[in-house]
């Protein structure tokens, strides 16, 4: 069991010169790079200011190196959650459904950065946060970036959307005008090509650094089933190209099997949930290089949550449907090679509990323990595009290492 953590996570974005720059070198007594190898006892790590100069059990510590001692702990790149919301409540936690619209833009922003502190002492130095209304993750994300707050590194999505009454609404299940307009983009609704087109432009104009779209209905909304496709192809093929001509990647919320291949199809760089796939479905995403965030733990909650009576009626009808489906799809991405990486959708379960989503791909996929952690290291920031910087301990890559106590395998 991992009992503690230490974090060592270097972000900042003003280095000294190279010649000038401080030398850290840190004692692993074992290391998991990320990579997949074969753990290394005994390792050394070698920093020259925020880059990793050399790493391996016989590098010597260089004289007159600031020596970090972690030789009783188990040092491992620091965890990547590609499916998050940080600017938002815990589902079950109060009045959650409408805290849109009791509390002020700001609250949530800060509550946000309550949660960004979470996630970055429970190991993950970097998050992937796929919507938030009024584009609080990209504050977040500047925030964090120019030193004001403590948090992990953010790529961040801006407004999801979706169509008019559909998953990405935020309005969905409010009575027409009670935001006094009906709203557009700007609450997560897009319809037909040349709409969603400027959608995608919008969050583009406003910081989104990922665009997230709802191909499919979701489990959490009131009004609309979890699996019916609610883009067509031809509207998530517009936002692929859309998307690409401004230099973004396309994650996409879909739950049901048809939605699940048009968005494939279609070109999205991701399926998140992907709850009910088939063997067609899973042939498609080999084909087409597309990854699946299975984001099990926010299927566990919502059954915890749902089989105790803590949801409304219509979301857990949906949740207790979807709990064997998801389980089974996740299997058959894993035994037929889907490329996976991990995501919790934390914000439906308690933030800074990422970790437990480890546990569940071993046990719901068959993942062994390594492949788990290259899930959430090496294959995360190849994902979010970041692989030349994160997501393994290597020679060339930013020194973002946490470390464990007890053995993570």
């Amino acid at each position: 069991m991992i009992t503690s953590l230490v974090i060592l996570a270097t972000l900042s974005l003003q280095q000294s010169p190279p010649s000038a720059a401080p030398i850290t070198a840190i004692r692993a007594g074992t290391l998991i790079d990320g990579t997949g190898a074969a753990p290394v006892r005994n390792a050394v790590i070698v920093i020259q200011g925020d880059r990793i100069t050399a790493v391996g059990a016989n590098v010597q510590v260089p004289a007159g190196a600031t020596v970090i001692d972690l030789s009783g702990e188990t040092v491992l790149p620091g965890f990547i959650d590609a499916h998050v919301h940080l600017a938002s409540h815990t589902i079950g936690d109060g009045d959650w459904q409408h805290a849109g619209l009791t509390e002020l833009p700001s609250q949530i922003a800060l509550l946000g950065a309550a949660h960004a502190q979470q996630t970055l002492e429970a190991g993950f130095t970097t998050v992937r946060v796929v919507g938030s209304a009024n584009f609080a993750d990209v504050a977040l994300r500047n925030a964090i970036t120019a030193g004001w707050i403590q948090g992990p590194r953010i790529v961040a999505a801006g407004i999801s959307f979706g169509i008019r009454g559909g998953h990405c609404d935020e309005t969905n299940g409010l009575q027409p005008g009670a935001l006094g307009h009906e709203g557009g983009v700007e609450v997560g609704v897009a319809d037909g090509v040349e709409e969603v087109r400027n959608a995608v432009r919008y969050a583009v104009k406003y910081g989104a650094d990922v665009i997230k779209i709802c191909a499919t209905g979701g489990v959490l909304s009131l009004t609309d089933s979890a699996g019916v496709q609610q883009y067509t192809e031809d509207e998530m093929r517009a936002i692929v190209e859309t998307a690409t001509q401004l230099d973004r990647r396309v994650a996409a919320h879909a739950h049901g099997t048809a939605g699940i291949k048009a968005a494939v199809r279609a070109g999205v760089t991701s399926i998140e949930h992907g709850s009910v796939l088939d063997a067609e479905a899973v042939a498609l995403m080999k084909q087409k290089g597309t990854w699946l965030v299975p984001t099990l733990l926010a299927g566990f909650t919502v059954e915890s949550l749902a089989t105790a009576g803590r949801l409304p009626p219509p979301i857990a009808a949906k949740a207790l449907a979807l709990a064997p489906r998801v389980r089974n799809s996740f299997k058959m991405a894993v035994d037929a090679g889907v490329k996976i990486a991990l995501g919790t959708d934390a914000g439906v379960m308690r933030q800074g509990t990422n970790a437990r989503e480890f546990g569940l791909m071993v046990r719901y996929g068959g993942m062994t323990p390594m492949q788990a952690i290259v899930a959430g290291t090496t294959s995360g920031a190849t994902l979010l595009g970041l692989e030349r910087d994160i997501g393994a301990i290597a020679v060339g890559k930013r020194a973002d290492i946490v470390a464990v106590t007890g053995d993570p395998l």
